[in-house]
């Protein structure tokens, strides 16, 4: 039985959005800006250990951390403390809680090398979510950007992902052996979240 869904998602596909409507139609939790609030809570917490990680912060990797801990269409959020801990350590904490978080099952879990992490559990959904650069683009600029931060944003932050997921996790990125769905969002949110919901029903039946 799914208990679980990691949605991964190009940047500017609308994977937060998507993910919010299914956990809404599943009246389950989302964890997106939760995680990210949860992580920096326990990154807050340890004081011990970010006096001894601050001199060893490697501001590449600080870098791409900080686009995978942003929340919703990754829009930055503060995160006091973070810029006192390298990346190796941030690893730590993301997967303290998505384990946690998929432990606890009923969720929906948006990117943070949630697919990775996870990738064990049969009672994980695995969703990658894409669209047309011109529909990541629009969807961006929906976001008050301009055009021309839009088109930078748009090739830069999943560059970064993937650096990061090759570095950490030694996949390319997307893995598609990961997921039991890659979708287009240019068909529609509420189009992906019927897919979904009737994929899972889908596996479920087949399971029992």
């Amino acid at each position: 039985m799914i208990r679980i869904v990691a949605i991964e998602r190009e940047y500017g596909a609308g994977g937060s959005a998507i993910a919010l409507k299914l956990a809404e139609r599943l009246d389950w939790k989302v964890w997106d800006q939760a995680l990210t609030a949860e992580i920096a809570r326990m990154a807050r917490c340890d004081q011990n250990s970010v006096a001894r990680l601050e001199e060893r912060v490697d501001p590449l990797f600080y870098r791409l951390m900080k686009v995978f801990m942003r929340g919703s269409y990754e829009r930055s959020l503060p995160v006091n403390g973070l810029e006192h801990l390298d990346a190796d350590s941030m690893v730590v904490f993301m997967q303290r809680v998505i384990e946690g978080a998929a432990a606890a099952g009923n969720c929906v879990i948006v990117g943070r090398g949630a697919p990775y992490l996870l990738r064990g559990r049969p009672d994980t959904f695995h969703v990658f979510v894409y669209a047309p650069l011109e529909e990541k683009i629009r969807r961006v600029r929906a976001l008050g950007k301009s055009e021309a931060e839009a088109v930078e944003l748009v090739g830069a932050i999943d560059q970064d992902r993937a650096i990061f997921v090759k570095k950490y996790f030694g996949k390319e990125w997307p893995s598609r052996d990961l997921y039991h769905l890659m979708i287009n969002s240019k068909v529609g949110d509420d189009v992906v979240v019927r897919t979904i919901l009737d994929e899972m029903a889908t596996l479920n039946q087949a399971s029992r």
